[in-house]
């Protein structure tokens, strides 16, 4: 479960919301004025979520490849190693 917290509230009690990040695992969402601003998380999580990010970015990588070799398959190496230098010379 998470908490929200004022950035003036964590200024004046971080010790505290910061044992709860780390020991607890409490997930703080920080607000400025009314509306959330950033997120406090155990660093365990933050490295999990650039994992998550990572790999999705990786298997639209994957999807790319393969339509790029679908479109590409009609081709020989030869014409597509020349298209390139092509439009290297553009």
């Amino acid at each position: 479960m998470q908490k929200i917290i004022g950035v003036t509230e964590l200024q004046r009690q971080f010790r505290s919301f910061f044992e709860d990040v780390v020991r607890k695992r409490i997930p703080l969402v920080l607000t400025r004025g009314s509306r959330p601003e950033a997120v406090l998380l155990p660093y365990e999580d933050y490295q999990r979520y650039q994992q998550i990010q990572e790999s999705e970015v990786l298997a639209r990588f994957d999807q790319v490849w393969a339509r790029l070799a679908q479109v590409n398959a009609e081709f020989s190496e030869d014409e597509i190693a020349a298209d390139i230098e092509a439009a290297r010379k553009g």
